[in-house]
């Protein structure tokens, strides 16, 4: 591990757009230097794509929403398939979050939305109420595992559908960019690192993972994880580098 003070951290994320981020107040607090650069980014499967996976939107009277890229990606697929969405359709979405963002798209008060606490289990009992509606759920070429396990437990009729995939960005501007940590939050985050640095040397550079798989495919491509997030310590990344931080920019 190296003791050496941290003064540059790249986040593989998009730059957050609010002004009270966490991250900016690490910025400020130790002068150190945050940027932003999303290593992945989603991109849409057109409705022909779609339609190829035997999917006919006529078919469903309910639609599962795990993300606000689901909600997005839907939306498109319905339009580019000239189909009128009905009123009557009902609304599982994971979080509280992704049903307010479905208000861009529906009159919130006049629909049938349903909303989960946090994770993708807890919809379960909600499921069970309406277990006999025909089920959507549009989501990305990496689905969790956690999902086709609760609704297959539930013995729900449901259909999965690619609406959109997780791509790697073209990240060769950055070939001689030096960033004293690197911060990761999917295993195609690290796959993306290596697809444009193939010869990529770790040497000083600390690595940040979020989450147990993102650090499981660090340590397969060779990559020795510095700062692991969530620990019970630090719930989130912020919290994992502000600790880190702390510690290695102490009295230097």
């Amino acid at each position: 591990m190296s003791n050496m003070k941290v003064k540059t951290i790249l986040v593989s994320q998009p730059e957050p757009k609010v002004d009270n981020s966490p991250y900016f107040d690490l910025q400020n607090k130790h002068k150190i230097k945050v940027d932003f650069r999303p290593f992945i980014h989603v991109e849409g499967v057109p409705a022909k794509d779609v339609r190829a996976q035997k999917i006919d939107l006529n078919n469903f009277t309910a639609i599962i929403l795990t993300s606000k890229n689901s909600v997005d990606h839907f939306f498109r697929v319905a339009e580019e398939m000239r189909y009128k969405v009905p009123e009557d359709l009902r609304y599982f979405c994971q979080s509280e979050a992704i049903a307010y963002y479905l208000q861009k798209y529906v009159v919130y008060r006049k629909r049938k939305i349903y909303v989960g606490q946090k994770d993708f289990a807890d919809m379960s009992a909600l499921f069970k109420k309406y277990k006999d509606e025909k089920f959507l759920l549009p989501a990305s070429d990496q689905l969790n595992a956690d999902v086709p396990q609760t609704l297959n437990n539930l013995k729900l009729d449901w259909t999965p559908g690619t609406f959109y995939k997780t791509v790697m960005s073209d990240l060769s501007d950055l070939k001689d960019v030096y960033y004293d940590v690197l911060a990761f939050f999917s295993p195609t985050g690290i796959k993306s690192l290596f697809k444009n640095f193939p010869d990529f040397q770790q040497n000083n550079t600390r690595i940040a993972v979020f989450g147990s798989t993102t650090q499981k495919e660090a340590l397969e491509h060779g990559l020795r994880v510095d700062i692991m997030a969530p620990t019970p310590e630090a719930p989130s990344m912020t919290m994992a580098l502000e600790k880190y931080v702390a510690e290695v920019n102490k009295g230097k």
